[in-house]
């Protein structure tokens, strides 16, 4: 299923039924009082978060959501049915904005959350209910209360607990099917990753986590190159970062320092905050360099971002049970 986090829909809750003029008919009885129902209420509109939803797909090509009307009161005092509500069912980690003004209405971050959307309309009052002791025969009714109308955007942000970045082919795939039961595609070609994929760690027995791993970022993607910056906001929610700095074709510690750089600035770009997000730094495919290499790159890297760097290989394992322990770690804090 294509991965769609961006769409927008209008939504209407129903009207409420109108109230109904009417008088008792019955044999015998010259002037039969007024007996005319109620209109039944509009259809509610609700959203409701499912764990089992990735996507928002399901509403690329229809536009407008309407809940049923209310049904119009009838004869006897009946009456009118109540709308049927128009439920959306959307993946955990949607935001909804009212489309004009940009508030967010909205975030749905836990499966089976329920948020009323647009509330239906009230159902007319009919001529029975005016009857009074000064008015025994009332000949008007109420008309139901219109539904309300509500132009959409609906974002989602996945809810992650980790965000994997770095540039295109440094082993975020590769790591996470490594880590995970992830199966993303996986090839020697830039962007193989053109969407977000999710992958749940296992850290131990009692402790797991939700990795993301986001497609590749280059130089000027704030600009719009490469697949630009779209996906950066699945980054938001995430508790810290692990940033994949692939040294195994450079020659010089200050080439994977740029590389660095380079990732880092464009989280800056977008959102102050994402750059100073907790982040693990690894060197990756280490499978390809000597011992003499990594001890290098490591070293220089470390005293120049006064920070620890680990050399982890998707491929043999090393490593990666340390870097899982770290990343719970950095969820925990």
């Amino acid at each position: 299923m294509k991965f769609i986090d961006e769409v927008k829909i209008e939504v209407t809750s129903g009207k409420g039924g109108n109230g109904v003029v009417h008088f008792r008919r019955e044999k015998y009885v010259a002037f039969g009082g007024p007996d005319g129902g109620n209109g039944g209420k509009g259809g509610n509109v609700y959203v409701i978060g499912d764990e089992n939803i990735n996507t928002l797909m399901n509403y690329r090509g229809r536009k407008h959501y309407d809940a049923q009307d209310g049904e119009n009161g009838k004869g006897s005092q009946m009456d009118g049915a109540t709308g049927e509500d128009m439920v959306l069912k959307v993946p955990v980690g949607t935001l909804i904005y009212h489309q004009e003004t940009g508030e967010l209405l909205f975030d749905i971050v836990e499966h089976d959350q329920k948020q009323l959307i647009a509330q239906g309309g009230r159902g007319g009052l009919g001529n029975a209910f005016f009857k009074s002791s000064t008015n025994q025969a009332p000949r008007f009714a109420q008309e139901g209360e219109a539904g309300i109308y509500l132009p959409l955007k609906l974002e989602l942000k996945l809810i992650a607990d980790i965000a994997l970045i770095g540039l295109p082919n440094a082993g975020k795939s590769t790591l996470i099917s490594s880590i995970s039961s992830a199966k993303p595609k996986i090839a020697d070609y830039p962007f193989t990753t053109l969407t977000p994929n999710l992958g749940v760690v296992k850290v131990d027995d009692e402790n797991s986590l939700v990795v993301a791993d986001i497609p590749g970022l280059i130089e000027k993607a704030s600009e719009g190159k490469g697949l630009g910056i779209q996906f950066l906001k699945h980054i938001e929610r995430t508790s810290a970062l692990v940033h994949l700095v692939d040294c195994s074709m450079l020659l010089e510690p200050y080439e994977a320092l740029e590389d660095y750089a380079t990732v880092k600035d464009e989280l800056l770009k977008y959102k102050e905050e994402l750059g100073h997000k907790v982040e693990i730094v690894c060197l990756t495919k280490i499978d390809a360099m000597t011992e003499e290499e990594i001890s290098r790159f490591q070293k220089t890297m470390e005293e120049t971002l006064d920070k620890r760097v680990l050399p982890i290989s998707s491929v043999s394992g090393r490593n990666l049970d340390l870097l899982k322990r770290l990343m719970l770690k950095t969820k925990a804090n």
